[in-house]
């Protein structure tokens, strides 16, 4: 990647500080199949190395990145022994089920119902005739921030029954707890983005991470993140102890935090309680993140592609009434184009797309068909693998019909934005729900327009973070 990759981490530091990391890893990618990123790790940039690095009966296991960014306990993402994994995994499966999701769909459906409220208040009239692009001067609506609002919403009442109410309210600010007990307010995104970017940009160096964090303290620019980290840890905390006090009162609610904390039965699973608030932690950071960036994502594709958005929009109006007003999931969950634009979304701009780090075994392994010594640091990009021409012709191209069919299916081997194998995202059926029902009840209902030159800004962290999406919005008229 660099002449002295093979001496330092810092190579790769100062690109992390760039906010692209992998979208430069993948044009290098174009020349070398084989990068290395530092001293002991080594970047892929073909889809054959799905298979050997995250496959299931892979030799290899998660690198110590994951608890070195961890607290005293470890959520299921942070686990490297492969046994503890299976243990929590067997746990908390029962929770993620597919058939758990569907009866949550309400929740998700009552998120999406106060969103459009909002949109419906924030519409305009239409584009007029033969004009194409908003009006910089109008007032334009923050699809970014209002999708966020949603995925937030929607995440803490299918986790926890709480009510955040950013939709209601329109905003993020919210009450967060110290671990002294006293309460301060403050806002959620401002928490949660940048305590992640700090660590996307210091991680790499496995060795110094401990002490980079701290010593970087000093510098306003670290510091602010190191603040920000801490507050998001005091809005978690909020919510995982009122949900605890509901629990100890006895309330029977139909969540995620129930079924962590007991099976079908009744019987309690045990875990600490460290256990527990590390996954509440994961599930409303993950679980709100990247839906929110997924959804925007699609929707940003969809705008520039008007054929795209032609013929998803025949598929729902075939599929959903005029009144219809929130898409019902199981009208809309197997409907082959909404999916096809989705995952053709989800590869072109994986919300994870870095490389997720794995460690080969002492003895050493083949990768791609080459020896890689043991201990070694090894990925594959997401956002590199989703750009390997061999299997994804015209790569840059938002395509969805490359996923339709036969030929689509063939395709889901080589597509990693959940990962893959056993350490496969396990909330990914959640975040498909609320793109479904979202994005199938947004284009059902509205007409869009982004004013002309307007480019969707990403600044990659451990996701990838976007920038304010502003659109002209107006309400759809139905041709009987």
């Amino acid at each position: 990647m660099s002449t002295f990759s093979g001496m330092s981490n810092l190579p790769f530091m100062i690109l992390a500080h760039g906010g692209n990391r992998s979208t430069h890893l993948a044009k290098l990618h174009k020349k070398e199949p084989v990068l290395r990123t530092g001293p002991n790790s080594l970047s892929f940039g073909s889809v054959q190395a799905i298979k050997d690095i995250y496959g299931h009966g892979t030799p290899c296991v998660k690198e110590e990145a994951y608890i070195l960014t961890a607290g005293t306990h470890y959520h299921l993402a942070d686990v490297i022994d492969k046994a503890e994994h299976a243990r929590k995994r067997k746990v908390l499966s029962s929770a993620y089920a597919l058939k758990n999701l569907e009866r949550w769909e309400h929740k998700v459906a009552d998120k999406v119902d106060r969103m459009l409220a909002q949109i419906d208040k924030r519409c305009s009239a239409p584009l007029p005739k033969g004009q194409s692009y908003a009006d910089p001067k109008e007032s334009l609506v923050d699809f970014r921030a209002w999708i966020n609002f949603f995925s937030l919403d929607a995440i803490a009442d299918i986790g926890l029954s709480e009510h955040l109410s950013l939709l209601d309210q329109g905003h993020d600010r919210v009450v967060a707890q110290r671990p002294d007990g006293t309460t301060f307010e403050v806002g959620l995104r401002e928490c949660l983005y940048p305590a992640a970017r700090k660590q996307s940009l210091l991680l790499w160096s496995y060795d110094y991470y401990k002490i980079l964090d701290k010593i970087s303290n000093v510098i306003p620019f670290y510091r602010k993140m190191s603040e920000s980290g801490v507050g998001w840890e005091a809005i978690v905390l909020r919510r995982a102890n009122q949900r605890l006090e509901r629990y100890r009162a006895g309330e029977k609610l139909d969540d995620f935090f129930q079924a962590l904390m007991e099976d079908k039965n009744g019987t309690p699973h045990g875990l600490e309680w460290g256990e527990i608030f590390a996954e509440i932690n994961i599930m409303m950071n993950a679980g709100s993140v990247t839906t929110a960036i997924a959804i925007t994502n699609v929707l940003y594709q969809l705008l520039r592609n008007p054929r795209a958005m032609r013929l998803l929009r025949e598929e729902l109006d075939a599929t959903l009434e005029p009144e219809e007003r929130i898409a019902p999931y199981d009208k809309v969950k197997h409907l082959p184009y909404l999916r096809a634009c989705l995952d053709e979304s989800l590869r072109l701009f994986p919300p994870t797309p870095q490389g997720l780090p794995r460690k080969t075994p002492p003895e050493g392994m083949t990768i791609m068909g080459r020896y890689v010594p043991g201990n070694t640091t090894v990925s594959i990009s997401a956002l590199v693998a989703h750009r390997d021409e061999t299997v994804f012709p015209n790569a840059e191209q938002f395509l969805p019909e490359r996923f339709l069919g036969e030929s689509g299916r063939a395709l889901q081997s080589s597509f990693i934005t959940f990962s893959a194998g056993a350490r496969g995202c396990i909330g990914r059926n959640i975040s498909y729900l609320e793109q479904v029902v979202l994005l199938a009840s947004l284009l059902h209902r509205y007409e869009f327009a982004m004013v002309e030159g307007f480019e969707l800004q990403r600044l990659e962290t451990m996701n990838h973070i976007l920038g304010a999406m502003p659109l002209k919005v107006w309400r759809r008229e139905y041709r009987t």
